[in-house]
């Protein structure tokens, strides 16, 4: 399935048959170079014949105006629904060796949000470093299974399955009910908690194996348009500008080299140093951590941090997380490890409101993820089956016991357009990564050790590739209808103040703006109003049906006439190259 329709270049690097960008061997390079130089040299051969009176004088005045610019050169961009310039499309794997360096590289990103969010939550849960080391391997291998069933069996695209920030408020009011206040023993809190979080995941996934399996969201997004996409993809990278800039100021020494070093690596130094093979810019995650991590170890040792306070030594040295220490040589998760799942109805409902505002930003990841790959947009028979096993995911992560949902990471999907790489192997390699390094726990445990600032830094530039992706989306509307200014301005505005104003709410007040007697109740109405991608595409979505006119213009317009060829499995033909399941599934799971 991987090698259908691809052939090699004379460097024998494979490359799709269906990317639009078309390989330039060298031979037809120098032709194209040397019919440069002789049409210069004609050029220059006719402006020294022409009458020298003439020549004189336009010499005097500075040349002559201008000739009018040709009609070709005043047309737009044409619109690409598939992204050109990518190096190897969804289908077309790199050599062996690049493609191991490339999925372990999307191993370490993948990395920040999966220690980030047990290292907020397990200590409020009573656990200590021995606990957090087990929750990040046991998350570290769920994810590694999730992102390979993804790969197999769901969307087939290059997406990472891991832990989303999302479920953090539904996880904190389990964590803080009052049947767990009594208890004494930390490690009893801790499972007694983590059990209840599991129970409320099982139900939670219900949700989204429902909607997906029976097809219901792929009758959700036919609706799609993508005007309506724009703020949904955009929001979904934009929106997370908190876990930027304001993580590289917790310890700015280590962050901002991070940033500048891998804005210099994958821009910079590709413009300067010209060649056939890019090494700089598909590695500058490897290149700007290895040197950054050593840097920031040397001032660890060196003391420099001897004498400052608490939170600065836990952003900025590279020996707080304690995981090193308190992981397993060698540990493999199983499922139930913490005990029976125990079951609340209402935090079950509550879970079950986070699950449904991940799935919706999970839509907007999967779009931008279709784009850096160079693949075709997603039909929504093939989303559609994408959510089904995202929500499996998501089951897993409560049978295993991860403290936290599943959902697509943005950072990855990022990281796929920084290399310009949206290869599915190499996603499948970084999966066989990720489990692997959860087995043996104090290996993983030293790349999971990595200062956040730094992982902060590489959030800023993967978060707006995905955001630009968003923006991609433009080219297929009407960018002079005062319509599509309205849907798209308005949309991104509220889903940018509205999310705003609920967490600000939350952290002056310490509860959001509907506050109940009921945390759970709480939960369902506050959580989808602190996702900016969540609000912003309701907003594109609900103006963009109910401002819908039934003629051909405002479907130009709302770029539906580009979109109508994918709603459809068989509409396109590229939709079979990149989306059929493997093994000949499609003969007995066909989409529609």
């Amino acid at each position: 399935m991987e090698s259908r329709g691809d052939y090699a270049d004379v460097n024998g690097t494979a490359h799709c048959a269906r990317c639009p960008e078309t390989m330039t061997t060298d031979s037809s390079k120098k032709r194209k170079q040397r019919r440069r130089d002789s049409e210069h040299r004609d050029s220059f051969v006719e402006k020294r014949l022409e009458n020298p009176e003439t020549h004189k004088k336009r010499r005097m005045a500075g040349g002559g105006p201008a000739p009018p610019p040709k009609p070709a050169e005043l047309q737009p961009h044409p619109a690409k629904d598939q992204l050109p310039g990518v190096s190897y499309c969804i289908t077309s794997p790199p050599p062996w060796p690049e493609a191991i360096l490339l999925g372990f590289q999307h191993y370490l990103v993948m990395l920040g949000t999966t220690v980030l969010i047990p290292t907020y939550l397990v200590p409020q849960m009573g656990g200590g470093n021995a606990e957090k080391a087990k929750v990040v391997q046991t998350l570290l291998f769920v994810t590694g299974l999730n992102t390979l069933t993804q790969s197999y069996f769901g969307t087939r695209l290059p997406a990472v399955i891991g832990a989303s920030y999302t479920y953090v408020p539904t996880t904190l009011s389990i964590i803080f009910a009052g049947r767990y206040a009594n208890i004494v023993d930390p490690q009893e809190k801790f499972a007694r908690i983590m059990r209840g979080i599991q129970g409320s995941l099982i139900v939670a996934s219900t949700l989204q194996i429902v909607l997906g399996f029976s097809g219901l969201w792929r009758n959700v997004a036919r609706f799609l348009s993508p005007l309506a996409a724009v703020p949904l993809i955009a929001l979904a990278g934009f929106g997370l500008y908190e876990k930027g800039f304001p993580g590289i100021a917790n310890c700015v020494e280590i962050g901002l080299p991070q940033l500048i070093l891998l804005i210099i690596f994958s821009q910079y130094i590709p413009h300067l140093i010209r060649g056939e093979r890019h090494v700089f810019d598909r590695f500058a995650v490897i290149f700007s951590l290895t040197i950054v991590w050593i840097y920031a170890h040397l001032l660890t040792i060196g003391g420099a941090y001897k004498n400052r306070p608490t939170a600065t030594q836990i952003s900025c040295r590279t020996d707080r997380a304690g995981l090193i220490a308190a992981a397993h040589w060698i540990s493999v998760p199983y499922p139930f490890q913490w005990g029976p799942p125990t079951f609340d109805a209402g935090e079950a409902f509550a879970m079950m409101a986070a699950s449904f505002v991940t799935l919706v930003e999970s839509t907007g990841a999967f779009y931008a993820v279709s784009r850096f790959a160079s693949a075709t947009p997603l039909p929504p028979a093939v989303l559609s089956r994408g959510i089904g096993w995202q929500g499996l995911g998501i089951l897993f992560s409560g049978i295993f016991g991860t403290g936290s949902g599943s959902s697509v990471l943005v950072e990855n999907a990022g990281l796929l357009a920084l290399t310009r790489v949206g290869s599915r192997r190499v996603v499948m390699i970084s999966a066989g990564f990720m489990i692997f390094f959860s087995i043996l726990g104090k290996f993983g445990a030293v790349f999971a050790s990595i200062p956040a600032p730094i992982v902060a830094a590489l959030y800023c530039l993967f978060f707006a590739y995905v955001g630009s992706a968003g923006l991609g989306f433009l080219q297929f509307c009407n960018l002079n209808s005062f319509r599509t200014k309205f849907i798209l301005g308005f949309s991104i505005f509220m889903g940018l103040s509205i999310p705003h104003y609920f967490n600000e709410y939350n952290l002056i007040h310490g509860y959001g703006p509907v506050n109940t007697g009921a945390r759970w109740f709480n939960d369902i109405l506050n959580v989808p109003f602190t996702s900016a991608p969540f609000v912003a595409g309701l907003f594109a979505m609900v103006l963009d049906i109910t401002l819908h006119k039934k003629d051909d213009a405002t479907k130009k317009d709302r770029g539906m006439h580009w979109f109508d060829r994918f709603k459809s499995f068989k509409t396109d033909t590229r939709s079979e190259e990149f989306y059929s399941l493997p093994f000949h599934l499609n003969k007995f799971f066909p989409s529609v």
